[in-house]
């Protein structure tokens, strides 16, 4: 973090010791703009779809008036800015609570101070920054000590409205119409304009531009390679069948009104049966029908915090997997610190085995043997091992500062033997854990640690065909580093890592962010891809590396790439290959 301006330094003189209670980021800084926001708080801190919901204001004598105007106001920033850390109830997620009790105390002018010049600890400098005015810091200061309005359900009744199956399955093409190569396909987000781009991996040309939801949060594959699911932070569901002659949406419905996670079952003989989707807001998940989205079961995750067992009345799904060991999808519970196995063999006696990690489950992939789930819990700064096989939980490690996998990483240490890999998006580090269960000493611990680039680490990726370990560092605050790659080579880490300048190979003229963003290897694990990712109003483009010489391969610019960010190979996302 860049050192506080005097300005920000003499606000701190003037604060008490319990501004620190209030220290969590409240959220992110604009893209193109300088800024001392830490990476997580830009993480954390993506607009919410929450914002253009309708809401009720409850009034609090304590707090000081606002207009219905001014309330309005407000509130449509906290969820830009703010529910992100905070929740959308208010009690707090990654970010502390920020409940009358707790603020109306401090005051509106505390307050002001404290949303406007940040913290040391992570809170954005909304006013010094240019994000906020004077008056927006003034709202936000007062809106906080009024009762946070609570967002409606969202039920059976609700997501059927939403549902539309736009092309039945009898009516689906019986045989593959099209002569692209579906396994090497991309699908790649487009966050700001609501829609994905079918990449050819092999041409590198555009196939189609498909509309989703908003800001898809992931792209996942059926078992049979057919269909491709995302999902938007809206809650939206997308099913996408890669046999037309033309891919495109062929059923859709929105679940909740903002999630993040889809998969769809794979064990033997319910292949393609089922699809599962976990929702932020209302916090809860859905199993549906895998080849219409018809929704069947809604399962509610309100409960209990793992060890201090408090009730959360907000606690939102995060990562989803289906398992390979028996009819269960793995859903993973944010504030409650609790992985659920869910059976789906019955959906009428759905039964659910309930493993307690630690708070704050977030993201995670499989080991090389596809029985264990590494899923970070990241601001408990530790990695829960979830064995699928045997239902229970098998380690509970500790790495470094709010992990960040995606799917981590997996390959073969020449001390170690397998390990799976994160990153980080506090600290510098990534974290090797050690995956052979023949060794008892080192199994699930963590056996070494490189040192890359810096913080703001969002993906890592390997292939069993690579000896190339590629960690992007997206939300550093340095440019420099947020828009090249570190590359350490897997059969030498203790030399450390080259830095390829995969902005600067993508030619953009413009002054864009141009953060590189989520490495992704084609089917065959020769070529490397990343996106180069500025705002809507910014140029951006796809990078393609070559993995064996690490120069670069190729370029693909279009007006039509309008912030890519994620992007998921078909093959490589069916099998789990990372």
């Amino acid at each position: 973090m860049k050192a506080l301006s005097f300005a920000r330094k003499q606000a701190f003189r003037l604060l008490p010791a319990a501004a620190l209670l209030l220290a969590a980021p409240f959220g992110a800084q604009a893209q193109d703009k300088t800024t001392t926001t830490s990476p997580e708080a830009t993480f954390q801190a993506a607009p919410s779809p929450l914002a253009t919901e309708p809401m009720h204001q409850s009034s609090n004598p304590k707090a000081p008036p606002m207009t219905e105007a001014e309330f309005e106001q407000a509130r449509v920033l906290y969820f830009e800015r703010c529910a992100g850390c905070h929740g959308v109830l208010r009690k707090g997620a990654t970010g502390k609570p920020l409940t009358p009790d707790i603020t109306v105390g401090k005051g509106t002018e505390y307050l002001k101070v404290f949303i406007g010049y940040g913290s040391p600890a992570g809170m954005p400098n909304w006013l010094t920054s240019g994000e906020f005015n004077e008056k927006q810091v003034d709202l936000m200061a007062r809106y906080i000590q009024h009762d946070p309005p609570t967002p409606p359900e969202f039920g059976l009744a609700e997501m059927k409205k939403t549902w539309k199956v736009i092309v039945p399955p009898e009516l689906r093409p019986k045989k593959k119409e099209n002569n692209y190569n579906i396994s090497n396909i991309f699908s790649t987000t487009l966050r700001d304009t609501g829609e994905i781009a079918l990449i050819d991996g092999d041409t590198k040309q555009i196939i189609n531009i498909v509309k989703t939801g908003y800001a898809v949060h992931i792209s996942r594959m059926s078992a049979s390679g057919r269909y491709l699911f995302v999902i938007g932070r809206d809650a939206k569901i997308n099913m996408i069948d890669l046999w037309m002659a033309k891919p495109d949406n062929v059923a859709e419905i929105r679940v909740g009104l903002e999630a993040r996670s889809v998969d769809t079952s794979k064990y033997k003989g319910y292949e393609d049966k089922l699809a599962i989707a976990g929702t932020y807001w209302p916090p809860q998940f859905t199993i549906m029908k895998g080849d219409t989205l018809e929704p069947l079961k809604i399962v509610a995750t309100r409960g209990m915090i793992v060890g201090s067992q408090e009730y959360h009345p907000e606690p939102r799904v995060a990562s989803i997997v289906a398992s390979h060991f028996k009819p269960e999808f793995v859903v993973n519970v944010k504030e409650t610190g609790k992985t659920l196995m869910v059976n789906y063999a019955n959906l009428e006696a759905l039964t659910m085995t309930e493993i307690g990690s630690a708070q704050f489950l977030h993201d995670g992939g499989w080991d090389s043997s596809k029985r264990y789930f590494m899923v970070a819990a990241n601001n408990s700064n530790k990695i829960a091992v979830i064995d699928a096989k045997d239902g229970k939980l098998a380690a509970l490690t500790e790495v470094g500062k709010i992990p960040h996998p995606g799917r981590g990483a997996n390959f073969v240490h020449p001390k170690f033997g397998p390990v799976w890999a994160t990153g980080h998006l506090g600290d510098e580090t990534i974290s090797l854990i050690a995956t052979d269960t023949k060794r008892k000493d080192t199994a699930f611990k963590q056996v070494a640690q490189l040192k890359g680039q810096g913080g703001g680490n969002l993906f890592i990726k390997t292939h069993p065909k690579s000896t190339n370990l590629y960690v992007d560092t997206t939300l550093n605050p340095d440019a420099k580093i947020s828009q090249s790659i570190a590359v350490f080579d897997i059969k030498n880490l203790d030399k450390g890592f080259k830095v390829l300048p995969i902005a600067e190979w993508a030619g953009l003229s413009d002054d864009g962010a141009k953060r590189v963003v989520q490495p992704e290897y084609n089917k065959a694990g020769d070529e490397v891809w990343f996106s180069v990712w500025s705002a809507k109003n910014k140029q951006s483009a796809l990078v393609v590396v070559d993995d064996k010489t690490l120069k670069l391969k190729a370029v693909i610019k279009d007006p039509r790439l309008i912030t890519p960010t994620g992007h998921f190979n078909v093959y490589n996302t069916q099998h789990d290959v990372y």
